[in-house]
């Protein structure tokens, strides 16, 4: 293998592969990223046999197809610390060369033929989305997921098919966050016949990689694994094994309830004030809508108390709610501040239900009031 490359793009793609690659591993292969070459095309594939990449390279000159193994710990550097625009690449049995305009390294490198293969992206059935708004499913729900469960598969997003929609959800059992969005099936791909979780950490790893500027991203689940294909990354996963909880009977139906309308940027800034007077024992803020305001109240023996008033359009008796603030500053991180946001609770002891008016959604488990 011999090619000419732009460094910058090449360190991009490098880097993005270089995340899936595990720190530490039996198979010291696994701690390298793979670079083919062939048909005057570069690409770019890591995996730690869960979850596997496959990273476009632009910006080359190919004078000779191969591959090459190039080990990240002494290869990553070595695009941080140059300065040359370009860089050439030349590997064959005894190692790599990579040289620069005053530079030269040479580093061993381990047989191509031993790295694992990673998927390529071939399926006849899948699911067409655009990439924003997958980013969007991911950011909204991720955060809530729990890797640590035991009771049921919480470590990853569940992901429903429908002919013309998808749909995520996350939860630890504390708290659930849902979103949905519009989406083609193509090729009959198949929409409620198998459970989909994804795991939190091929979704964070799939949302890094895309860009909000990518058209559309095609994605095919199978009964074992799925393949996320953006213009220039695919990605492949195993799923998570076992049971998704009944996520629509976590959002509660109820008649006798009321909704507040609030600005997510002022509601966020309340609740990281009235945060500052809680501890890891007593974490919990009282939440009182009532009489033209929201009253934010934390108090912990250690810390002190605080009092945060927030003007809202509710005039009703008022209503209380005890909730863990991070869980709340949780969903608003994740709007934009100027987005409105509708909160809806019933009692002390019910669940509180936050939804916007673009198919997100979201649940809080109260804390008792005795914390």
């Amino acid at each position: 293998m011999k090619i000419t490359c732009d460094r910058e793009k090449l360190a991009a793609a490098f880097h993005t592969a270089a995340a899936v690659a595990p720190a530490r591993s039996p198979k010291p292969i696994l701690q390298s990223v793979k670079l083919d070459v062939a048909g005057g095309a570069a690409v770019i594939t890591a995996t730690d046999l869960e979850i596997g990449i496959r990273v476009e390279v632009p910006g080359i000159q190919v004078e000779q197809d191969g591959s090459a193994v190039l080990p990240i710990n002494r290869f990553s550097p070595v695009l941080k610390e140059s300065s040359d625009a370009t860089l050439s690449l030349e590997a064959d049995e005894k190692g790599i060369v990579v040289r620069g305009q005053r530079s030269e390294f040479r580093f061993p490198a381990a047989n191509p033929n031993e790295f694992p293969a990673v998927a390529a992206f071939e399926a006849e059935q899948y699911h067409d989305v655009s990439a924003r708004l997958l980013r969007e499913l991911i950011r909204r729900t991720a955060f809530a997921t729990d890797n640590e469960s035991s009771r049921y598969a919480l470590g990853g997003v569940l992901f429903e098919f429908e002919a013309d929609k998808i749909t995520a959800v996350g939860t630890d059992g504390r708290r659930l966050a849902k979103m949905e969005g519009p989406a083609a099936a193509v090729g009959g791909h198949p929409t409620s016949e198998q459970m989909t979780i994804i795991p939190t950490r091929a979704m964070t790893l799939i949302e890094r990689s895309l860009s909000d500027a990518d058209a559309e991203v095609q994605l095919a689940a199978r009964p074992n694994d799925v393949l996320i294909q953006g213009p220039r990354v695919t990605i492949y996963s195993r799923l998570v094994e076992g049971r998704f909880p009944k996520w629509r009977d976590v959002f509660p139906q109820r008649q006798q309830a009321i909704q507040i309308e609030m600005v997510v940027g002022p509601f966020h800034s309340a609740v990281r004030q009235a945060a500052i007077a809680t501890s890891e024992e007593s974490r919990g803020i009282d939440f009182t809508f009532g009489e033209g305001k929201l009253l934010l109240a934390g108090s912990a023996a250690e810390v002190g108390q605080s009092r945060v008033e927030l003007p809202i359009e509710y005039g009703g008796a008022p209503v209380s709610i005890m909730l863990d603030p991070r869980f709340v500053a949780d969903f608003l991180r994740v709007l934009d501040p100027d987005k409105n946001i509708t909160f809806e609770l019933a009692d002390a002891e019910s669940a509180a239900v936050c939804t916007t008016d673009d198919g997100y959604g979201y649940v809080i488990m109260p804390l008792a009031r005795d914390r």
